[in-house]
C-alpha cells in the first residue's frame, strides 16, 4: 500500500541493469542496494524474470532497481526472458550495461536498443578484482565493493531531470482556497485508503497552502449546501461526474481526478484528441482497456465493466474490448481502434511515454476524459485548466478541445 509519506512507484527513478548471462548483473544490483535482492549462482541464466525492488538509493533518493534476465539468452524459454528484458527497456528512466569483458554481439544489440530510445546509460565492467577492465567503461567488483560508490554519484549525475511533466492542482488554487473532493465509497473502492489520485491531489493543495475537505458523493450537495461561499474547485472521481457536475453551480470550476492525473503526467492533451475517436466508432471495432497496475476487479469495475457498458450506450456500436493490466501492452495496436487507458498514476512518464509511442496513430485516451466527453461535459471539465480556459469548442487555435 502506499501512503503519503512513500513515493508511489511512478515517481521513483527505475535503473535497468542490462546484460549477458553471468556479467554479474545480480551480484552489481545486490552490491548497490546492499543487501539480497536477486538470486546470485555461477550457473548461466539464473535470472530468469525481471526483479523489481523499490528503495531509497543515496545519494539518488527514492528509486526502483530493475534487475534481468540475460539478453544472450537461448532457446525457446530463453527468447521469452530477452523479450521480457525487451519491455524493462520501456519503463527504466536510465541503465547499467553489465560487461564482464570485451563487448559481445548481445551487449552491442543492448546499446543499440538503449541508443534507439535515448535513454541514459553507463557502461560498467564488473569483476575488476579479476581482470582488468577496458577505460571505456567504469570499473566495479560487486565481490569486493570496488567502484560501487563511485557508480552511485555516476548514476545521480546521468540521471534526467525528473519534473513532471504537468501539475495536478496546486496551481489551480490560491493560498488560503478550498476545493472540494468527492470521492465514492463503493464496493469498487479499496479498502481503507484512498487511490492514489486522490492522495496525491489532497497533498498537492496542501503544498499550495490550499485546503481539501473530501466528501463522499452521497453527502456532496449537503456540505456544498453548508458551505459559507462557493468552492474555488470541485474534484470528482470519474464515476460519480455526471451526478457530481448537475450538482455543482456552474460558476465552480469542475474537472475530475483522473483528467488532473492525465495532466501531471503530460498526455492530457492527447487523452482529449483521442476522446473525439469516439464518436467515430464503428460496429465491431475493438477498444483496448489498458491498466498500468494490478488489482482485484470487481463487479462494478471502471474499466472492464461501466466504460464497456456507457461505450455501447452512448454510441449504439457494437464493440469488442480487450484488457490488459500491469506490465502487459500490446506491441502491434493496429487491430485496435481505440485505446482506453487508466490515469497512469503508477507508471512513470517514460513507461507512459513508450506506450503512447507504441499506440501510433490509434487515438489514445483515459478513463476520465472518455467519461466526460460522453456525459457531455469535458468542454466543463477542461475549463477548469488554464491550458484549456481559451475555449471549449474545436477550433484552429486550440484543436484539443471538442464540444460533444
Amino acid at each position: 500500500m502506499t501512503t503519503l509519506h512513500e513515493p508511489p512507484s511512478g515517481e521513483r527513478v527505475h535503473i535497468g541493469f542490462f546484460g549477458r548471462r553471468n556479467a554479474g548483473k545480480s551480484s552489481l544490483v545486490n552490491a548497490v542496494a546492499g543487501q539480497a535482492l536477486s538470486v546470485v549462482s555461477p550457473v548461466a541464466g539464473t535470472t530468469t524474470d525481471p526483479v523489481a525492488k523499490a528503495m531509497e538509493l543515496l545519494p539518488l533518493g527514492p528509486v526502483v532497481l530493475l534487475d534481468t534476465p540475460g539478453f544472450d539468452d537461448e532457446g525457446d524459454l530463453g527468447a521469452l526472458r530477452v523479450e521480457r528484458t525487451r519491455a524493462v527497456l520501456a519503463r527504466a528512466d536510465c541503465a547499467v550495461l553489465v560487461l564482464d569483458g570485451p563487448a559481445a554481439d548481445a551487449d552491442r544489440q543492448l546499446i543499440a536498443l538503449l541508443e534507439a530510445r535515448g535513454l541514459p546509460w553507463l557502461k560498467v565492467y564488473n569483476k575488476a578484482d579479476l581482470h582488468p577492465a577496458p577505460a571505456d567503461g567504469l570499473a566495479v567488483s560487486a565481490r569486493t565493493g570496488a567502484g560501487i560508490a563511485a557508480l552511485k554519484e555516476r548514476l545521480a549525475r546521468l540521471l534526467p531531470d525528473r519534473t513532471p511533466p504537468g501539475r495536478l492542482a496546486g496551481d489551480l488554487l490560491r493560498p488560503g482556497e478550498l476545493a472540494v473532493l468527492v470521492v465514492p465509497l463503493d464496493r469498487s473502492a479499496p479498502k481503507g485508503r484512498l487511490i492514489l489520485p486522490q492522495q496525491q491531489v489532497i497533498r498537492d493543495l496542501l503544498e499550495a497552502g490550499a485546503a481539501a475537505l473530501t466528501v463522499r458523493d452521497t453527502e456532496y450537495v449537503q456540505f456544498l449546501e453548508k458551505l459559507p461561499a462557493l468552492p474555488a474547485l470541485v474534484v470528482a472521481d470519474s464515476q460519480v461526474f455526471g451526478p457530481v457536475a448537475a450538482a455543482t453551480p456552474a460558476a465552480v470550476p469542475l474537472t475530475s481526478f483522473s483528467i488532473l492525473m492525465a495532466r501531471y503526467k503530460g498526455f492530457l492533451k492527447t487523452a482529449v484528441r483521442g476522446a473525439a475517436a469516439i464518436d467515430r466508432l464503428r460496429d465491431g471495432d475493438t477498444v483496448l482497456v489498458a491498466e498500468g497496475c494490478t488489482h482485484h476487479r470487481q463487479c462494478e469495475d471502471i474499466g472492464t465493466v461501466q466504460l464497456p457498458r456507457l461505450l455501447r450506450a452512448r454510441t449504439g456500436r457494437d464493440l469488442r474490448f480487450q484488457a490488459v493490466s500491469g506490465r502487459d501492452f500490446p506491441a502491434d495496436l493496429t487491430p485496435c481502434a481505440l485505446v482506453l487507458h487508466c490515469g497512469g498514476c503508477m507508471l512513470t512518464p517514460r513507461a507512459l511515454q513508450a506506450r503512447l509511442e507504441a499506440a501510433g496513430d490509434v487515438p489514445f485516451t483515459n478513463y476520465g476524459v472518455a467519461i466526460a466527453h460522453l456525459r457531455g461535459i469535458l468542454p466543463r471539465a477542461l475549463a477548469a485548466l488554464p491550458e484549456f480556459a481559451a475555449g471549449a469548442e474545436k477550433n484552429d487555435e486550440n484543436p484539443w478541445v471538442f464540444r460533444p
